[in-house]
């Protein structure tokens, strides 16, 4: 049984990591574009206003943005393709279906029971406990939707694709029996979501009292709650009533009523007063953003493999530049959630604790936004209003904790971080090569005859996948295995698990996996 569980945990990371591993490139690009149109930088370097340059910032920006928007799509797509011994295209496509179908089933249910919410001019849905995705308004489950939805497709997927009938039914056969399934299930998930999400969504509104009345206590909930339930979508519901409605508090500027944390700040920001209200807090959310994921990021490199290090650094970076110049945390979030997620409840600890010391040692700065905004804003309003210069302090001593903290844990439990996919060989059995390595994608792919007979041919051969530098074979019998053929493909190392097998090819292991499967159609 705990073999059963460890292996089909190990197929979700590895089914996790094949939509993630895009967002690296995608993250950089944001990055890039972010830094376009800010407007402090455009202030320093007046070029950048030049319609042009802004015209492709805003296009590199919004385009990943587009993909970050909809990463559930990405998610029911990839995971069910990754999952799928055989056909994954038609995987990821039924995958795809099934979505548009929940979605739909979702949006029907509420229109016939009257609970479509209506957009605001401002938050359009946020914080209605709705979204609007592909176009259809349905119960927000974010990111979380796509994920079980991939996952159900992919069970369903390996169980059903080669199911066959005779007569008039053959019709059914195939994948197509598959997306037969899928169609009822579709719906019947997209009912359940409609019946069950809600309640969860009252749930952490309800907690909204308790965190108003809490004090010190109640701004720990609100960071930790803001970052627990990001997966889930609820996270809007957490942060949206304190910063646009009176449970954020409520000033009195002459005859005008300012409601909310967000207005109370930008009206404060601009008014003669010693020092920012405590309605500031509720708008802290981004600090953690800004420096947290700085000494994460930080950890997930010293505690890659040594083979890995430079794909992780390589991965890493862009994404934490994201997170701290656009407050796009998703990415880097999604690459340990699932695969550690003790990791993601302390990380949710962590950010909680900070803001409440944000209080603590009575920092009333602006902590939204990004790390350039932020500074400039606390430029302009003053130490005294703001005490900022505290605030670094507390953000160097967070990115220590983080970087502390995390690299100590990934290493005592041997978490699957980014890096750490797999059990490192503790002496790899190098591969026979005259220059010490791989010189290219011909070297390796040369002798995939070779490869396909090391691994036992393809009779022993249930599935092949690759990560960011191995190849990853399951086999039926690893008894069949020869090193010395395997090994005609230059390597850095075989790890052998079971009928799981390894091979560290390298950045080019994708052309690999390619031409494996392409010679074993020919078998």
């Amino acid at each position: 049984m705990k073999k059963k569980i460890m292996n089909a945990m190990e197929a979700f990371s590895k089914a996790m990591v094949q939509p993630l591993m895009y967002l690296s490139v995608g993250g950089l690009i944001l990055a890039i574009g972010a830094l376009l149109t800010n407007n402090t930088i455009q202030g320093a370097l007046p070029f950048l206003s030049w319609g042009s340059i802004q015209v492709l910032g805003k296009l590199m920006y919004q385009s990943v943005m587009t993909i970050i928007n909809n990463l559930g799509v990405v998610f029911v797509i990839g995971i069910p393709a990754a999952f799928a011994k055989k056909d994954k295209h038609h995987a990821g496509l039924i995958g795809f279906m099934s979505y548009l179908m929940y979605l739909k089933t979702s949006n029907v249910l509420l229109e016939v029971t009257g609970q479509m919410a209506e957009p605001s001019e401002m938050l359009e849905l946020i914080g209605t406990g709705q979204a609007e995705i592909l176009g259809i308004q349905c119960v927000d489950m974010s990111v979380f939707g796509g994920i079980i939805l991939g996952c159900i497709v992919g069970f369903v997927f390996n169980r059903t694709s080669q199911k066959s009938f005779d007569g008039a039914a053959q019709i059914f056969s195939g994948v197509r029996f598959t997306f037969l399934i899928m169609i009822f299930v579709s719906i019947l998930f997209g009912a359940a979501d409609n019946l069950i999400w809600p309640w969860a969504q009252k749930g952490i509104s309800a907690l909204a009292g308790v965190i108003k009345n809490s004090g010190t206590l109640g701004l720990f909930l609100y960071g930790f709650l803001e970052r627990l339930l990001v997966p889930t979508g609820l996270h809007h519901l957490v942060y949206t009533p304190f910063q646009f409605s009176d449970l954020g508090g409520v000033l009195q500027v002459g005859d005008n009523t300012v409601v909310g944390a967000y207005a109370i700040a930008m009206t404060e920001l601009n008014m003669p007063i010693e020092k920012m209200s405590d309605s500031i807090y509720y708008m802290a959310i981004g600090f953690t953003k800004m420096f947290g994921y700085i000494g994460i990021g930080a950890a997930f490199i010293h505690t890659a493999y040594k083979e890995n290090k430079q794909r992780v650094r390589s991965t890493m970076i862009p994404l934490i530049v994201t997170a701290c110049l656009a407050g796009i945390t998703e990415p880097i979030d999604f690459m340990f959630i699932f695969c550690a997620p003790v990791l993601f409840v302390i990380h949710a600890v962590i950010a909680g604790l900070f803001l409440a010391l944000l209080k603590v040692f009575d920092v009333t700065a602006f902590c939204g936004g990004n790390i350039l905004s932020s500074f400039i804003t606390n430029m302009a309003a003053g130490t005294e209003k703001t005490n900022w210069p505290m605030m670094y302090v507390l953000a160097a001593v967070q990115i220590v904790l983080y970087f502390v903290v995390f690299s100590f844990l990934i290493k005592k439990f041997d978490l699957k971080t980014p890096g750490r996919e797999a059990a490192a060989p503790a002496e790899p059995e190098k591969a026979p090569s005259a220059s010490g390595a791989p010189s290219g994608g011909g070297a390796l792919t040369a002798n995939v005859a070779s490869l396909v007979a090391g691994l036992g041919g393809k009779d022993n051969i249930n599935s092949t996948e690759n990560c960011f530098t191995r190849l990853r074979v399951n086999v039926k019998d690893p008894s069949l295995l020869k090193d010395d053929l395997i090994n005609q493909v230059p390597n850095s190392g075989i790890v052998k698990k079971d009928d799981d097998i390894q091979i560290i090819i390298g950045l080019k292991v994708a052309e690999v996996r390619t031409a494996v499967e392409d010679y074993l159609k020919t078998l």
